[in-house]
């Protein structure tokens, strides 16, 4: 039996999957309709948890069991035994009980789900992505809201909220500055989604995509309203194919529910790591096939796509805006944007993990989410090109972990003791000699000079002055934040790990990998 939503319906069988498990979820949704016509069966996003996927969760009376990598089999005894009025917690890693019609994902009291807090994640697993009725059972649209648009910035201003992700052209800055610079700009707007993150640690975004492209796409058309803009324009990862599907879906349902929606438009980018900068997004939205950075001033906000004001803003941005708009912002302190921050963590035989941490939570709260069992000699925190720390006891918000000199972009990677530093540092810099654009001296010639200069080391020679002074160059000087980011990973590896750098000088590497 299948209907335009889930949430309220009893007994229900959902089955949550993402892009890398829909194949498998599929199979299993088309099993499980044919072993029941009485049970309600949905396919819904990801929760964010990859090991836990296909998820199968089975609801009856106010109960809902989590029935974890779900064979087909125990799927269809799942539904028989609903159907038999039955819930079927046999094998199950939680039993929740609930409100019945909870329009939020209930989370056990133990165990990964319980890691951290889910706000902007609540309908991810729980909601069909695309579902008006599922969408307005946690809260309307906030787009038709918008009359004043002085108010929604205002409202935006009050809460401090900082933009999210590498990809957002308002990272770490105040998005209600971006609005204001952009509704007096010449010109007419345009407000992109910017969701092309390659970096395969980075996966928020898609998952936002995946799961809850409503909130995503309600909340740019709110952005598109406040500055009376002319279009959105959705920039997909061309291999996000599931992504893609599920905007181009939303957009569908907008246009059919909103009286007039502003046109939106999906498009898929290229499969790069550079793409997804702000100005070089703008280049590939424009077709040009050469992306290379623009100087800044002036900023999209100014002068973007096509030579108008342009506001570029990522899904985990966006989610953002929506809670604001719809629910607005409580208690939080305005100047240190106390909102929740999503983190994929990641780690060997750790399958990707994504969990929502309040400002106040530690790093460390990240790593319950995951079964990692290992001595912790290091975690990566901010992506290819985040910086290393011995600890985790560092807190969500991004002035913190700007302090501590990581990365926001929202990855944490775990390291044991057999992950070698120098060749974590060599990896990244040789990373950033491959993909950077080519455009600027500093970044390109100082990320090949920090390649060459760290291969030295394997030959005997660690020039520590030289290399932090041209790692000082490159971040001062470069025109776009791949430059200045690019050279995070080895001077936060020099900084905790330095002894391994001298002792690779030296001809022996303490980890014991390299030869």
């Amino acid at each position: 039996m299948t209907e335009a939503g889930i949430i309220g319906a009893d007994p229900a069988v959902r089955i949550a999957v993402g892009g890398d498990t829909r194949t498998t979820g599929e199979e299993l949704l088309r099993s499980v309709r044919e072993t029941s016509a009485s049970v309600m069966v949905a396919e819904v996003g990801a929760t964010g948890l990859r090991g836990l996927e296909p998820l199968v969760l089975a609801t009856l009376d106010g109960e809902t069991a989590f029935l974890p990598r779900c064979s087909v089999e125990r799927a269809q005894s799942a539904v028989e035994a609903l159907d038999d009025g039955s819930l079927p917690t046999g094998g199950a890693m939680a039993v929740v009980e609930h409100e019945p019609g909870i329009g939020r994902l209930p989370t056990p009291s133990d165990g990964p789900l319980a890691a951290g807090e889910r706000t902007v994640l609540s309908a991810c697993g729980w909601a069909m992505p695309t579902s008006v009725e599922d969408y307005r059972a946690v809260g309307a649209f906030v787009a038709p809201d918008v009359e004043a648009p002085d108010e929604a910035t205002a409202r935006l201003d009050e809460a401090g909220l900082r933009g999210r992700g590498r990809c957002d052209a308002a990272t770490d800055g105040a998005i209600a500055d971006r609005w204001a610079t952009a509704r007096e700009a010449e010109g007419d707007p345009a407000v992109v989604v910017n969701a092309n993150e390659a970096d395969p640690r980075a996966t928020m975004d898609r998952l936002l995509l995946e799961s809850a492209p409503l909130a995503v796409l309600d909340a740019a058309l709110a952005a598109g309203y406040a500055l009376d803009a002319t279009n959105v324009l959705v920039y997909c990862n061309e291999a996000d194919s599931l992504a893609h599907e599920r905007a181009s879906e939303a957009v569908a349902v907008l246009e059919d529910e909103l009286d007039e929606p502003i046109p939106i438009e999906v498009l898929a980018g290229p499969d790069e790591y550079k793409a997804g900068e702000t100005t070089m997004a703008i280049e590939a939205l424009e077709g040009n096939h050469r992306l290379e950075a623009r100087l800044r001033p002036p900023y999209p906000s100014e002068e973007g796509l096509h030579g108008r004001p342009t506001l570029v803003h990522t899904p985990r941005t966006l989610v953002q805006v929506d809670e604001v708009l719809s629910k607005g912002d409580g208690d939080h302190d305005a100047a240190a944007d106390r909102r929740t921050r999503l983190f994929t963590v990641h780690g060997d035989d750790v399958p990707s993990t994504t969990v929502e941490l309040s400002a106040d939570d530690d790093l460390s709260a990240a790593r319950e989410a995951v079964p990692f069992d290992d001595h912790l000699k290091a975690a990566c925190v901010g992506g290819v090109f985040g910086g290393l720390t011995r600890s985790l006891d560092v807190p969500a918000r991004a002035n913190a972990l700007s302090a501590a000199g990581l990365g926001t972009n929202g990855v944490i990677e775990l390291f044991g003791d057999e992950q070698c530093m120098v060749a974590f540092a060599g990896d990244r810099a040789a990373f950033g000699e491959t993909e950077n654009c080519g455009r600027c001296v500093p970044c390109r010639e100082g990320t090949k000079q920090l390649t060459e200069m760290l291969r030295d080391v394997y030959h005997g020679e660690y020039a520590s002055e030289k290399l932090r002074e041209l790692m000082r160059v490159m971040t001062n000087t470069s025109i776009c934040s791949f430059g200045e980011d690019a050279p995070r990973p080895v001077r936060t590896a020099m900084n905790e790990f330095e002894p391994e750098f001298r002792a690779h000088a030296d001809g022996r590497c303490p980890a014991g990998t390299c030869k």
